[in-house]
């Protein structure tokens, strides 16, 4: 009865967002962008083609996920490896990615759609990375006897699957394998529930934010524009975010550089964000034919090279702390050892938690603790060298999730 009700709202919900497409451009690009689909998959996969399959919600997942698909492409070479989507911002940022052979929407979780799709796929390895859980698709996916793994995976208390009410979720989790979940609350909720197909492996990002460091992450503009500097990057900053961070910028009269890149690239909002700010700003729209170091603020209004920016900080400010869920993905300052402040929403994320509590990161609530946090570290040399160094540490020690992953495959397939 419930899977016939969650059909009925399925279908539903289909109808509706094709109508509020007309008046939204990323429900547009929700909608349109799942128009061609299965043509896609029939242009790209053939019948006698060996698939693994990769589901990622959106941006976030995609990273955690890049270090499982980069060695899975080395361990399956005769695979080809398909990745879905189901948000516009991890879609349409990553479309042409080099990682796969096909990259594409996941189309909405209908009977239909499922039977289809894994028809035309044909997966051997189907991947469900950190969340998502369609019950349409997982369904088929057990009629079809192909092995499903969760990697990343983290559970909270407060999910449908530990309620009286969630005999219906709990039952989609059947279809995976293995779980393999980040810590050891997780596996005990779901041991609670009758699994113990799971393993505790960690988070691949570790693994993906180490990779960074054996990359090129030179950026001559960056480095022209720090001149030597003190250099305060600001990260996926919301509004609130920045007006904080605007605040601190106007009133300071020490010899500082701030980056500023805003989580979301939209142009009337950048240049209220460049006009709030006193000092000599420029754009990364704007930087051509610019002798960048006589300016003191730069804003990035692009996107893909906030990882690289994050090497040249001396003090990282990551966003999203404001909001709900919270801050975004403080790893990436972390492995380049450096100190970062934070706002208050980030009990969600377990690695925020452990470096607050380990006091490589500063969370903050209000624009006194915000200026307070950011003369210390720039003052203070030893404190900043010491925070940071905690946070590449933590890093480091919580590499080899993917390794975990890829032994138990290799053993079970």
């Amino acid at each position: 009865m419930q899977f016939f009700i969650y059909n009925l709202l399925i279908n539903f919900v289909s109808i509706v967002l094709q109508i509020l497409s007309f008046f939204n451009p990323k429900l547009k690009l929700f909608v349109n962008g799942r128009k061609n689909v299965f043509s896609k998959i029939k242009s790209k996969i053939n019948s006698n083609d060996k698939t693994i399959w990769f589901h990622a919600a959106s941006l976030g997942e995609y990273e955690q996920g890049i270090p499982v698909i980069e060695t899975i492409k080395i361990k399956f070479p005769n695979h080809k490896i398909i990745i879905t989507f189901f948000s516009p911002s991890g879609y349409e940022v990553k479309k042409n990615n080099t990682l796969a052979d096909l990259t594409i929407y996941l189309p909405l979780d209908t009977k239909f759609n499922a039977k289809k799709f894994l028809k035309l796929a044909h997966p051997q390895i189907a991947f469900f990375i950190k969340y998502e859980y369609w019950p349409n698709y997982l369904n088929e996916l057990k009629k079809l006897d192909i092995k499903t793994y969760l990697i990343s995976g983290i559970f909270r208390e407060n999910q449908a699957f530990f309620k009286w009410y969630g005999r219906f979720y709990r039952n989609a989790l059947y279809t995976f394998d293995y779980f393999f979940v980040q810590n050891e609350s997780s596996k005990n909720l779901l041991q609670k529930i009758g699994f113990n197909n799971i393993i505790v492996s960690g988070d691949t990002r570790f693994d993906r934010v180490i990779a960074i460091l054996n990359q090129n992450n030179t950026l001559d503009f960056i480095e022209q524009f720090k001149n030597n500097q003190t250099t305060i990057v600001v990260g996926s900053s919301w509004p609130k975010d920045e007006n904080l961070i605007v605040k601190y910028i106007n009133e300071s009269t020490q010899n500082l550089k701030f980056i500023i890149a805003p989580h979301t690239i939209n142009k009337q909002q950048i240049q209220e964000l460049k006009n709030s700010i006193l000092s000599k700003v420029v754009l990364f729209s704007e930087k051509e034919n610019q002798d960048l170091a006589t300016y003191k603020v730069f804003i990035i209004d692009t996107v893909g090279i906030l990882t690289k920016i994050y090497s040249y900080a001396s003090i990282a400010y990551v966003g999203g702390g404001f909001g709900n869920p919270g801050v975004h993905n403080i790893l990436e300052p972390a492995t380049f050892s450096i100190p970062i402040v934070i706002g208050p929403n980030f009990s969600h994320f377990a690695e925020a938690t452990a470096l607050v509590n380990q006091k490589g990161c500063i969370s903050i609530s209000n624009q006194e603790e915000l200026t307070d946090a950011l003369n210390l570290l720039i003052n203070n040399d030893d404190e900043r060298e010491e925070k940071g160094h905690i946070c590449a540490t933590f890093v480091q020690m919580n590499k080899g999730a993917t390794n975990k992953i890829l032994n138990q495959i290799e053993h079970k397939n």
